[in-house]
């Protein structure tokens, strides 16, 4: 049904999921991720599908995320459907990291934060011109989830730290050298991408695949943290937010200077918290381990004082003046985080 939050289609050997609320730039539902992995379910049983595509309609956005004025709504209510929702969510960035038919993500002009969960988890991330993707929680009082501190971690030296942390979106270049996407071809030859996906053969590889995607591939454009690994590895080696924003003020130039306003107008508790999970990230051996301490996290965000302050100012009131507590982070106490890390019960089943 074309009114459906997702629409799912056959078109030849392809099985297409299209996230069909482009007025709120696809952001998801909990009805869109279960039509979502049920879609799933449903092609990997199927013979006569070959490959999965997904696609988000609209030209402003693949997906922003989640729905946060329901999770912001729900929390308020106390009526759990915002942990309903992360559980599901986080069920499903695994099933597709683990997907056994290739899943194609055409990650065309807004990616972030749960959007990157349904792409970046996938064996073929393709970014365009118009890709705009960011972890940008921190700036509403939250943590990077969807697995992120899972893929931050691999990106090249600290360029995953800076992303986690700042919160800033990057283009296309940018997500190919962090890892986050493996191929940019032009927007305007997505639905030959499409059509060329779609009369593989049943059975078809990854490799086969990715042959195809080279036919559209185009060149990439410079990388913004390529150009400034070496500050961004200097500045953000550190394990404490303290000693990252006093690396920076050491920095001369104005990457430097630009990243370390963007940091102290984050949320300090934020800040503190994804560093830290971004960090055992680094240590996990799974995707699943750090699916699960996301959970614990993001559970505990329903009591964050710091969440509710930040989808009110960018969403709800729109003043994007959060005023945070605690309002520094010096002021961040180790027992404030230490109620972050409680296990979710019951914890997550994958």
């Amino acid at each position: 049904m074309q009114d459906s939050e997702v629409i799912i289609e056959r078109r030849g050997a392809a099985g297409i999921i299209r996230l069909n609320r482009p007025r709120a730039l696809n952001s998801l539902t909990l009805a869109m991720i279960r039509t979502i992995a049920e879609a799933l379910d449903g092609f990997a049983r199927d013979a006569d599908v070959a490959i999965v595509v997904a696609t988000g309609e609209g030209e402003r956005g693949f997906c922003a995320g989640g729905d946060i004025r329901a999770l912001h709504e729900s929390a308020q209510a106390g009526d759990g459907l915002a942990g309903t929702f992360w559980r599901e969510e986080f069920r499903l960035n695994h099933l597709i990291s683990v997907y056994p038919k290739p899943y194609v993500a055409l990650m065309d002009g807004i990616t972030m934060g749960g959007g990157v969960g349904l792409s970046s988890h996938g064996r073929h991330r393709i970014v365009t011109e118009r890709t705009r993707l960011a972890m940008p929680e921190t700036g509403i009082g939250y943590v990077p989830d969807v697995g992120a501190t899972w893929l931050l971690p691999q990106a090249p030296g600290e360029a995953g730290t800076w992303l986690g942390l700042t919160g800033l979106d990057i283009g296309a270049a940018d997500a190919i050298h962090a890892g986050l996407a493996d191929v940019q071809i032009a927007s305007s030859r997505l639905g030959e991408v499409i059509d060329a996906l779609s009369t593989l053969p049943c059975g078809s590889s990854s490799i086969d695949v990715d042959t195809a995607l080279q036919a559209f591939a185009e060149p990439q454009g410079e990388s913004r943290l390529r150009q400034n690994a070496a500050v961004i590895d200097r500045a953000f080696c550190f394990d404490s937010v303290e000693e990252i924003l006093a690396a920076l003020g050491r920095e001369a130039g104005e990457f430097a200077d630009e990243t370390r306003r963007v940091l102290l107008a984050r949320s300090p508790t934020s800040l503190k918290l994804a560093l830290h999970l971004l960090r055992a990230g680094r240590r996990s051996a799974s995707l699943a381990e750090c699916l699960g301490r996301e959970l614990d996290a993001c559970l505990q965000m329903l009591h964050n004082p710091d969440f509710f302050e930040g989808i009110r100012a960018a969403v709800i009131d729109k003043d994007r003046n959060p005023k945070w507590s605690p309002a520094s982070v010096e002021a961040v106490e180790p027992a404030i985080l230490e109620r972050f890390l409680k296990p979710a019960d019951p914890p997550l089943s994958l």
